[in-house]
């Protein structure tokens, strides 16, 4: 049976793991995985040179670790539906894998603010940094506009992942 990754990313603080929960309440067989949950201690990230601790870098994670528990995921859901094999889409497990890369300077709002600097002079250039990496992979990625309210962006992507669900089970029934 196959099971369905879901990835949302964003501008740190912008609503990733609202929306991850909001979706985890209204699907069946949904788990998350919080990119949060695999930062380094703060003793391994580096500072720049406006002492800024260098938290929106991969570097600042422990990506490995992340991997494994995906993995695990994985693996996991393979072998409990190995004999459950009935092709409904409310059965196929979806994983929500949440993270930082970020979309949306213009609509951040965070509290406690930054340090003055802090936004514009890092984590925008590495939102710019990690957007050019992202347009080169060949993935379907679909672009959210944080200007849209929570409700709404919500409704957008449950349709949407609705819809590759339909596609997956019309896939797995004729296969």
């Amino acid at each position: 049976m196959k099971t369905f990754v879901v990835g949302i990313s964003g501008v740190t603080n912008g609503g990733k793991t609202t929306l991850a929960k909001n979706l985890q309440k209204h699907l069946p067989n949904c788990s998350i995985v919080s990119q949060d949950d695999f930062f380094k201690p703060e003793s391994e990230i580096e500072t720049d040179a406006n002492g800024f601790l260098q938290y929106d870098v991969l570097e600042a994670l422990n990506m490995e670790k992340m991997m494994s528990t995906i993995s695990c995921w994985m693996e996991s859901q393979g072998q409990s539906l190995a004999s459950t094999d009935s092709g409904s889409a409310e059965e196929i497990p979806i994983l929500i894998v949440e993270g930082f890369l970020l979309f949306n300077y213009n609509t951040r709002v965070y509290e406690p603010p930054d340090t003055p600097g802090y936004f514009d002079g890092h984590v925008w250039p590495m939102y710019l940094k990690h957007r050019r990496e992202m347009e080169k992979i060949t993935w379907e990625i679909v672009y959210l506009d944080g200007t849209k309210s929570e409700e709404d962006l919500f409704k957008e992507v449950y349709e949407d992942l609705i819809q590759e669900l339909a596609k997956q089970k019309c896939l797995h029934v004729t296969t």
